[in-house]
């Protein structure tokens, strides 16, 4: 004999399961940016905020040329990604310590919200690249008007 659910234990079971569910896509979130990177390679910090109106990714990449930048952009993620050189060096130069990193960089960030992709812009000064993403107006909790017509005429 299987015990009764009933009306609130399966309100609560659907909601405890909800928060599950935003804990993995959390979990997954938190684990694609902090992906291994290739050997070479570096990654470079990222913030990301969000206001009302749009998401701004901010990255930090000190030594880098805008021309060296690629940023793009799909339905889930925006992608940042390029090269820093390292300068050269003129005579015999005999490194003590060095703790910048050089060479190509990549990093994806999740994007949890539908942005607009033809507003977005990217600027890099003085070592910081702030990429502005408008965020599209939900439709939720808007209402609209459809017209019923009558069957078989």
């Amino acid at each position: 004999m299987r015990p009764r659910v009933t009306g609130l234990e399966r309100i609560e079971l659907e909601r405890m399961r909800a928060r599950v569910g935003r804990l993995f896509a959390a979990l997954e979130e938190a684990a694609e940016m902090v992906a291994p990177h290739a050997p070479g390679g570096w990654l470079p910090p990222v913030d990301v905020c969000e206001t009302c109106e749009e998401v701004v990714v901010q990255v930090e990449l000190p030594g880098v040329r805008a021309d060296a930048v690629e940023v793009t952009l799909t339905n889930s993620h925006l992608h940042v990604a390029g090269r820093k050189r390292k300068g050269v060096q003129r005579g015999v130069t005999s490194h003590l310590c060095t703790e910048r990193f050089y060479g190509e960089f990549a990093r994806a960030v999740p994007l949890r919200w539908p942005v607009r992709a033809q507003d977005a812009t990217a600027q890099l000064r003085d070592g910081l690249l702030v990429v502005r993403l408008p965020k599209l107006k939900e439709r939720r909790g808007r209402e609209f008007k459809i017209a019923v017509s009558a069957g078989g005429e």
